[in-house]
């Protein structure tokens, strides 16, 4: 019996895998796999997509499949968890989970497809551009020179260059620049514009282009990529690009990528690939929409954690996943657009901001190089609230750093209907009598996003419909007005709570939040605040000591924050303590794209900050455990608990 088998995927209207149908039907795509191997396996092998958040764990439902035809294994443990009875019944499979036994059709159904994500982009206000001195390190100089003219001259297009650059004992240039010399040298009579970056000459073209120097800074989130095309002469802004970053089909967290490329070469470069061409992609992108040639940029800045920073560069990130988390180097690293397969700008000097620790990466080194606070007088915390939170606290006499693995449930991952924050998804809730949604593009709901989430959670907290220790208050419904009570349902032996009924919904199904999601968002917010409990320990610094608490990143910018304190995810400070900078990595990126002196800055600051590991602290445990409660209501003296429910 052969050990291979066929397997036909289809996808419904033009959603195909590698490829859509022309007329917007259903597209088929045959691959031969190996007998055993599971149906994500043999997609991704012949290069199709599909989509795993949770890195092939069985911890969520984004790889599911229909088999249409064929036999197919019993359904595994987790496809019960995550599909329910009904959906498995029906052929439905979480394609990470079951294996293929024969030749088979198989429909790829992921629960709802995605569009018009929130992209929160960095782009810098003109107060932030005028407070960093535009010393890019860029400078175009327009020089005459000869060409050689004399066979007895001993010289060459080169030299002469160099000679009237006044710099004629100057580094020889590199090969890159010299394939450009000879006819740059002719085009023009001999104006030749040179462009040099710290006195190290990277491009030579004819004619006069000092007018033309541009750069763009690139922050590559687990999440999300955005990027801004900057004047290098003005500082201003021409153009902001972003977009999911699209490696997340192979999870979505930095540990489900590291376990994906782990010791598979190929499977790194199927990753570095994804975002290469994603950032080729943007370069392009902005400059057509600011009407700038992709060779007048002559410098880019990328940020991003270390995960993020080793498969950008090709290198194996398999040992940031391990213990003790070393990241290959953390020094800052600047090469040419060629060596790092930039493509579109072969020539630019592409700089990566230097790395803390393993897993406090160059975003949060921007992110501090943005917020200042390492110049601060009092006591300020900057927490980037994502997949990988990192917190750092202090002020000038000193700062501290932690990572917060998150995880991705706050970007709606193993969430069962979360989402990210897409058209379609609720972004707040209210709880007054009845459930009001407020949904991306006003439109019916198929979904829960992370700010969704932590507000309906807060609002249930406040309504009684949760305890303190997280648990759904199903058998005791009978406490609530008959609105609420009917919303609290078991389905699939999972309790439940209805955020918008069926009829309401764009998938014809109920949106609901169960216990297990209320449990992974305890998991997510207990890491982030714990992170920041670690470090007021360490610094023996209380809330009052706090004076501000800066949220960075582009979640934050969409969370209620009075929500965020009711559910715990940042300690109990005064709404007026807790403000939202934005999205400090791709400002500091972009301070580090118009200054070399900020970007130098960025290095001596990598080095000053103290890494805290929290889970070698034997304390963490502790406050761990304090950070995944939810804090206990505070009801009014008259206020009775039966009352508060009723």
């Amino acid at each position: 019996m052969s050990d291979a088998v066929t397997v036909t995927f289809v996808s419904p209207k033009g959603d195909s895998p590698g490829g859509g149908s022309p007329d917007g039907g259903v597209a088929a795509r045959k691959v031969r796999s190996a007998r055993g191997a599971t149906f994500l396996e043999a997609a991704q092998a012949a290069g199709l997509e599909v989509t795993a958040t949770c890195g092939a764990r069985g911890r969520c439902r984004s790889c599911r499949i229909q088999v249409l035809a064929g036999d197919l294994p019993p359904p595994t443990i987790m496809d019960e968890v995550q599909l329910g009875h009904d959906e498995v019944h029906e052929r439905f499979r979480l394609s990470c989970q079951t294996r293929v036994i024969a030749d088979c059709k198989v429909m790829v159904s992921p629960p709802k497809a995605e569009v018009g994500h929130q992209i929160l982009s960095g782009s810098a206000s003109a107060e932030q551009v005028q407070r960093v001195g535009l010393d890019s390190g860029i400078e175009k100089r327009l020089v005459r020179a000869t060409a050689p003219t004399d066979e007895d001259h001993q010289t060459s297009d080169a030299e002469e260059i160099l000679l009237a650059l006044g710099k004629a004992s100057a580094t020889p240039l590199q090969p890159d620049v010299l394939r450009a010399v000879p006819a740059a040298l002719r085009d023009a009579d001999g104006a030749v514009t040179v462009t040099s970056f710290n006195g190290s000459v990277i491009d030579v073209e004819a004619g006069d282009t000092t007018e033309q120097s541009y750069g763009m800074a690139f922050d590559i989130g687990t999440t999300s990529i955005v990027g801004s095309l900057t004047d290098l002469n003005s500082g201003a802004e021409l153009a902001a690009v972003g977009g999911i970053n699209p490696q997340a089909v192979y999870g979505g967290d930095l540990m489900s990528r590291i376990a994906y490329a782990q010791y598979e070469p190929k499977k790194l470069q199927t990753l570095r690939a994804r975002v290469l061409n994603a950032v080729n992609g943007f370069i392009k992108q902005a400059c057509k929409e600011a009407g700038v040639e992709t060779r007048h940029l002559h410098k880019l800045v990328v940020v991003g954690n270390t995960c993020m920073h080793h498969i950008f560069l090709g290198i194996d990130p398999t040992y940031v996943g391990l213990a003790p988390y070393a990241p290959a180097a953390r020094d800052p690293i600047v090469a040419s657009g060629e060596e790092v397969l930039l493509k579109s700008v072969p020539r630019a000097r592409v700089c990566f901001l230097p790395i803390v620790a393993g897993f406090v990466g160059a975003d949060t080194v921007a992110a501090v190089l943005a917020t200042r606070i390492y110049d601060s007088e009092e006591t300020r915390a900057l927490v980037d609230i994502g997949t990988n939170g990192e917190v750092v606290m202090g002020s000038r006499d000193g700062l501290m750093a932690c990572s917060a693995p998150a995880g991705p449930a706050l970007e709606g991952a193993q969430i069962r209907h979360g989402m990210r924050g897409a058209v379609g998804a609720i972004e707040k809730v209210e709880i007054d009598g009845d459930v009001f949604n407020q949904v991306i593009g006003d439109s019916p709901p198929i979904g829960i996003c992370g700010s969704g989430l932590i507000d309906a959670v807060a609002k249930m907290l406040d309504a009684g419909l949760i305890t303190d220790m997280g648990l759904l208050e199903y058998d005791h419904r009978d406490r609530f007005s008959a609105v609420l009570r009917e919303r609290l349902i078991k389905k699939d032996e999972k309790e439940q709570f209805v955020l918008a009924w069926a009829e309401q919904s764009g998938k014809e199904e109920d949106i609901t939040l169960t216990q297990g999601d209320i449990r992974q968002l305890q998991l997510a917010k207990g890491a982030i605040c714990s992170g920041v409990m670690m470090l007021q320990q360490v610094m023996e610094v209380s809330n009052e000591q706090l004076h501000e608490l800066m949220l960075c990143g582009g979640f934050g910018n969409y969370i209620n924050t009075a929500s965020a304190v009711r559910i715990r995810l940042m300690p109990a400070l005064p709404l007026e303590r807790i403000t939202y900078y934005g999205n400090a990595a791709a400002l500091g990126a972009q301070m580090a794209l118009l200054s070399e002196t900020e970007r130098a800055r960025a290095e001596k600051l990598a080095r000053e900050i103290e890494h805290v590991s929290l889970a070698s602290h034997p304390d963490f445990q502790e406050i761990f455990v304090e950070a995944l409660q939810f804090p206990v209501r505070k009801m009014p003296a008259t206020e009775s608990p039966s009352a508060a429910a009723t």
